[in-house]
């Protein structure tokens, strides 16, 4: 497998991603919770919902589009895959330490939905990293 499908891959993740994002807020009933929070807090908390959001879509679209030069090997290149790997690999740690989930875990179709976007929080530092170490040696 080449860097560029490796990287084309990891953009077709984030679509993932971004959808189990979007359903979320349904899932633990999060816009119920978010109402009784202060004005500023509440506002706070929406702004940073869609920042978040709008990082995914963007990793995606610049790991999709700029797949052969991110596997190119440059120094810009290199510091954008260890910036996601980096991203990604603090994501992962925050699932695996900060957020406790299992109250929302009620059924299997969302254990099923857990574990997999756990399983892609692993593997894109790991694809991340590998094209940054790799990169350019195609």
């Amino acid at each position: 497998m080449t860097l560029t499908i490796l990287l084309k891959l990891a953009a077709v993740c984030h679509l993932g991603l971004i959808a189990a994002g979007a359903l979320m807020p349904a899932v633990v009933d999060l816009w119920r919770h978010v109402r009784g929070l202060p004005p500023f807090v509440r506002q706070l908390f929406k702004v940073y919902y869609v920042f978040i959001g709008f990082i995914l879509v963007s990793f995606g679209l610049l790991t999709w589009f700029c797949a052969e030069e991110l596997a190119g090997g440059t120094t810009l290149a290199k510091a954008m895959c260890c910036l996601m790997a980096g991203f990604w690999l603090l994501r992962l740690l925050v699932a695996a330490f900060v957020f406790d989930v299992r109250p929302y875990l009620s059924n299997g179709f969302y254990r099923a939905g857990y574990s997999a976007t756990n399983v892609v929080f692993a593997a894109l530092p790991f694809a991340y990293l590998w094209v940054a170490l790799n990169g350019g040696a195609q």
